[in-house]
């Protein structure tokens, strides 16, 4: 790390924090040159590989607006839509690859969504997974049913 004073090309940590919610890594630096502490801050970043084969950063927002469309005219709060796109964000991170497919967002979204409404689940499963058919709605029906007998 150069030094924002005298640009002597290394640095020394003196002290290292992490944030609250662990996103982001705080650390304390000093200048061997010339003696003088500075700070930086260390985040790490998730990277989507969509179906085209194309990247894009992770967005907590297009999860809450993908989401929102399923949620559409349901008795679904923004806090709630919030914390399903966090919960889906903690899941994704706690796999420990800094890039993840589109795919495996759908499927990280799916169980909290279903836990949350379940016509909202089934809107999004639909688009989700490509239901053809009556009898794609009616197995995830069945599963919905099981799932909470």
């Amino acid at each position: 790390m150069h030094c924002p004073f005298c640009k002597h090309a290394d640095s020394r940590v003196v002290d290292t924090r992490t944030s609250d919610d662990g996103q982001v890594i705080r650390r304390r630096r000093e200048c061997p040159k010339c003696k003088r502490r500075f700070s930086t801050t260390e985040t790490s970043t998730l990277t989507v590989i969509k179906r085209s084969g194309t990247s894009e950063p992770f967005s907590r927002e297009k999860i809450i607006a993908g989401v929102g469309k399923a949620c559409q005219g349901r008795p679904v709060t923004d806090d709630q839509l919030a914390l399903l796109a966090q919960q889906v964000e903690e899941t994704l991170r706690a796999q420990g690859a800094s890039q993840i497919e589109a795919y495996d967002i759908g499927l990280a979204i799916l169980e909290p969504l279903r836990q949350l409404d379940q016509i909202a689940y089934l809107r999004f499963a639909s688009v989700y997974s490509n239901f053809d058919t009556l009898e794609d709605f009616e197995e995830a029906i069945a599963e919905l049913k099981n799932a909470t007998s």
